[in-house]
């Protein structure tokens, strides 16, 4: 396999909601898509899952741009690959820059599947037909988000994560609970406490929470294997983790139960199927989270999605669950409540260009 040629396009997306959480709110949504090219004229998609700001990660399109089209690009292009975990020690130079990495990588994954003639659930050793999916509530009036819990819960989906912020926590989620008592409800703070929350954030153990998500900063692994240690809820870990290493320190310390395993933020497939199979053999729950992505990255989360490790319902909705038209045919769907992983080889989908065309600002060949 060698590439000849890549293709990036910057687009913007509006949402059919506005998405709030504790970093900001969105009304549209800016990515970066990659069309790798091979010597027969194939194709595979790609999808770098930075924002616009350095709110998640250190990462924005505008960097991701830079590092990809100087430095990521030059060394994949024209080398003799057997396969796409080669890739990571092409990049190995490049300092982090997980995002921009990960969108080539996951490309190159989609190449390849194609290449071999089977399904990308498949190259990755996927073993699942369908995977059941959750559903994200942003930050809203509170009944606001449980008009959408109703809606979101009679459409069929597994698990429900509200976003929690200072102010706005334990009594939503207790309002929330008085409605719902039995959904499979989870908070994801995105780092917005510090240790001095710790009596607040163990009022949370008395809603019966699946787990709360990176209550703290991304580099606390220690303090948050002291909160751990003071609450019974799992805590799952989100943007701690940015590699296998992350993985093992955060076990080892007993900084979290759970980890959400993000293929963008760990750098890309190769190094989220690692996760998942060091997870599994340490008896740590995974679940694949989210980004408010288009149809090419939500396509590749359910491939991930379908390794057998991955026990938590993830944030994978349906494509209308944030746009009017997705970039891939046919859109993601629901199907009482699960998601069929594709059996068609590669991503499963294919690219809609007239609309790709429509929602590109700028793009550039290499």
């Amino acid at each position: 396999m060698r590439i000849k040629h890549v293709y990036l396009y910057i687009t913007e997306m509006k949402l059919r909601y506005p998405f709030a959480t504790s970093y900001g709110t969105y009304e549209k949504r800016q990515s970066i898509l990659l069309e790798v090219q091979d010597d027969d004229g194939r194709t595979g998609w790609g999808e770098v899952v930075a924002f616009s700001e350095p709110w998640y990660t250190e990462e924005t399109i505008q960097t991701a741009w830079h590092i990809l089209k100087d430095f990521l690009i030059p060394a994949l292009k024209d080398q003799e690959l057997t396969h796409p975990s080669e890739v990571p020690a092409l990049f190995a130079h490049v300092k982090r820059n997980h995002m921009a990495k990960a969108g080539l990588e996951g490309a190159v994954w989609d190449l390849y599947a194609q290449q071999c003639g089977i399904s990308l659930a498949n190259a990755l050793g996927g073993t699942r037909s369908e995977i059941e999916v959750g559903v994200v509530i942003g930050i809203n009036p509170l009944p606001y988000m449980l008009e959408q819990i109703a809606a979101y819960r009679e459409q069929g989906y597994a698990r429900f994560k509200v976003k929690i912020k200072p102010g706005q926590d334990y009594d939503m989620l207790v309002s929330i609970r008085d409605v719902f008592p039995d959904i499979p409800l989870m908070a994801d703070a995105n780092s917005a406490y510090t240790l001095q929350d710790i009596k607040l954030l163990q009022r949370l153990d008395d809603l019966d929470l699946m787990m709360i998500e990176q209550p703290l900063a991304d580099h606390d692994f220690l303090d948050h294997a002291r909160l751990q240690n003071e609450l019974k809820t799992p805590i799952c870990l989100d943007e701690s983790i940015h590699s296998l290493e992350d993985a093992r320190v955060a076990v080892t310390l007993g900084s979290c139960r759970i980890v959400n395993i993000k293929a963008g933020r760990v750098g890309g497939l190769t190094e989220s199927v690692r996760i998942h199979d060091y997870c599994k053999q340490h008896n740590i729950a995974v679940w694949c989270g989210g980004m408010i992505e288009t149809g090419i990255s939500r396509a590749q989360n359910i491939a991930l999605a379908s390794l057998n490790h991955f026990t938590i319902p993830g944030d994978i909705s349906a494509s209308e669950r944030h746009w009017e038209r997705d970039v891939i045919i046919p859109s993601v769907r629901l199907h009482h409540g699960k998601i069929q992983v594709p059996k068609q080889i590669g991503l499963g989908f294919q690219i809609d260009r007239e609309y790709l065309n429509y929602i590109t600002i700028q793009s550039e060949h290499m």
